[in-house]
């Protein structure tokens, strides 16, 4: 029996459910003050209509998560050098976190709300999984480099987690290029290959910054 296409008014609503908590998530100044009330009030729908299409706010956090990281996930997937597959293993294990840095640094409030909440938080997040697989394998394939690929991935992500970019990057924090290059330097330190110069801030997630 072939798979049943959501109707277009459940489309329609997801679109602007995601829509008003990325503003809301934007507004407030802490993800913590965002209810899921607020979010159904703002996209104009019942909360009976939240909840069967997101489950709850772990839910919401996680779809609209995915929503702003699909641009970086295209380019890692299937995009060209420094991101994509055929970039050589040490330098795109860097890219791959420079642009997971910059995701985090320009959607703190709700990779904040994600990472700390509950569900199994960070670990427990989806995208956790993913990236962490994708790192493993290609560390898999880093000449020379003879640490655990599966403890250095774990290693390597902590570096970038939310509550971490927040402290290092909150007000009066340490400037987004210097933790950039502190990034690159430690990853490289970590896999015995030379620092990369860093790749502009091209691949940029929706969503503001």
């Amino acid at each position: 029996m072939p798979e049943r296409k959501p109707r277009k008014d459940a489309v329609r609503n997801r679109e602007a459910v995601l829509a008003a908590a990325d503003g809301l998530f934007a507004r407030r100044e802490s993800p913590e003050d965002v209810t899921m009330a607020d979010v159904a009030a703002a996209a104009g729908v019942g909360k009976g209509t939240l909840f069967r299409a997101f489950g709850d706010r772990t839910g919401l956090l996680r779809a609209l998560y995915e929503a702003r990281l699909e641009p970086v996930r295209e380019a890692v997937e299937a995009g060209p050098p420094p991101l994509g597959p055929a970039t050589p293993p040490a330098r795109r294990v860097l890219a791959v976190l420079d642009a997971l840095l910059r995701f985090k640094l320009d959607n703190r409030r709700l990779a904040l709300a994600l990472e700390g909440g509950g569900g199994g938080g960070l670990y427990g997040a989806g995208h956790y999984e993913r990236w962490h697989g994708l790192l493993r394998g290609v560390l898999e394939q880093v000449p020379g480099l003879t640490a655990d690929s599966g403890f250095t991935a774990h290693a390597l992500l902590a570096a970038v987690r939310a509550d971490l970019v927040e402290h290092l990057a909150g007000p009066a924090g340490v400037p987004r290029d210097e933790l950039r290059a502190a990034l690159a330097e430690f990853a490289a330190r970590v896999l015995g290959a030379d620092g990369p110069s860093l790749e502009p801030d091209g691949v940029r997630a929706a969503g503001p910054r």
